[in-house]
């Protein structure tokens, strides 16, 4: 606004130089009255439509500033629902972000309600309802929709959140989302990616990255890094918290996912540990399906301790809440043993008041820098 009215100034300066006029304080002289008033009339004429150019600006300005207060009342609300959405389906995941900046918090709730509408596309009763051929479909479309999210053209609301966050954190790369979907496909009868068996733990793998392993590489960018290390050099240790989450989940479910038809481990690990699928669909507990569980369990603590080398790499207001997370859904392998290896009958799970009791042991593991089990209080000693 200044600049258009300095501009304006000169402008009628030039006319009256360009005129031969003097400007005095009561007037104009050295000109006879006819020409003082055509001057005038000029001038009077310029700052009218200088004042017009002011007054629409500023309609534009408050229109403009309007727009911008009902996106930011619309981005609040989004993320709001976003946090409530991931406090309701995974607690586990909320409790982590309570420690992150409210503008990493909002971001990381943003990316867990697109997983899990994604799951929910081809893993809930109204899927269930409508049968593959629309689960199909649905993902088709989904993946259309986040095409439009990275190009910032949100279609709802939820979608709006995750559109900003994308502004927010350029680094966010669409490749984990599009996998994710490849996932979700694994879990869709009749399609060719359709899978409710594993034949080997490579095999299983592929899968846990699909649909959990991603979701380490979509936080990243949000979580950053310490300074001098790269994204690259922390996606693999992200990689394996993803992982190690999933064979968390797959071990606590085993009894959910059996009746529905599924059986997620690998059937080479079954076979070495003498375990047949009619033992799992009868919900028979001995001590080969102990050992066997034993052995997942192992896996799943050999990811735990690859991504622990990772939280040092993490931005260092990121790392208390990592740290966290790792120890409660470690917590759930925990569980599992402590329940007897029933993973039928009984739910894994970690109370609220033992989350907030495994804090200061996570923040303890953050204090020097060094992975789990090398510095500060060890990551296993707390469940040997």
């Amino acid at each position: 606004m200044v600049s258009l009215l300095r501009r304006e100034v000169l402008r009628n300066r030039r006319i009256v130089l360009l005129l031969g006029l003097v400007p005095i304080a009561h007037g104009w002289t050295c000109i006879p009255n006819i020409e003082r008033n055509k001057v005038q009339s000029l001038v009077q004429g310029r700052r009218s439509e200088i004042r017009a150019t002011v007054a629409q600006s500023s309609a534009s300005s408050k229109l403009v500033k309007n727009k911008d207060v009902a996106l930011e009342r619309e981005l609040e609300a989004a993320y709001k629902r976003c946090g409530e959405i991931t406090k309701i389906f995974s607690k586990t995941f909320y409790f982590g972000t309570r420690f992150f900046s409210h503008a990493k918090q909002t971001a990381v709730w943003a990316i867990y309600v697109w997983c899990r509408r994604t799951d929910d596309i081809v893993d809930s009763p109204l899927a269930t309802m409508l049968g593959p051929d629309r689960m199909a479909q649905d993902l088709e479309k989904w993946e259309h929709r986040l095409e439009k999210i990275w190009r910032n053209e949100p279609t709802d609301t939820l979608d709006l959140a995750l559109a900003d966050t994308k502004q927010r954190y350029p680094d966010l790369d669409i490749q984990p989302y599009r996998d994710m979907i490849k996932g979700m496909l694994m879990d869709t009868p009749g399609h060719a990616l359709y899978q409710t068996r594993y034949e080997t733990w490579d095999d299983l793998e592929i899968y846990c990255y699909r649909v959990a392993g991603t979701v380490g590489l979509m936080t990243l960018p949000v979580l950053g890094t310490s300074p001098g290390c790269t994204l690259e050099q922390a996606r693999g240790p992200a990689l394996s918290l993803g992982i190690a989450f999933q064979i968390t989940n797959i071990l606590r479910d085993v009894g959910e996912d059996a009746l529905r038809g599924r059986i997620y481990l690998p059937r080479e690990d079954m076979e070495k540990f003498g375990v047949s699928e009619k033992q799992i669909f009868d919900g028979i507990i001995d001590q080969n399906y102990k050992d066997l569980l034993n052995f997942e369990i192992q896996r799943a603590e050999s990811f735990y301790k690859h991504a622990a080398l990772g939280i040092p790499m993490l931005a260092p207001e990121a790392r208390l809440a990592v740290s966290t997370s790792l120890r409660v859904y470690k917590g759930i392998l925990d569980k599992i043993i402590q329940n007897d290896y029933d993973n039928f009958r009984k739910r894994a799970y970690v109370s609220k008041l033992e989350k907030f009791s495994m804090m200061p042991a996570a923040w303890l593991d953050i204090q020097d820098d060094l992975p789990f089990g090398i510095g500060g209080s060890a990551l296993h000693s707390s469940s040997s």
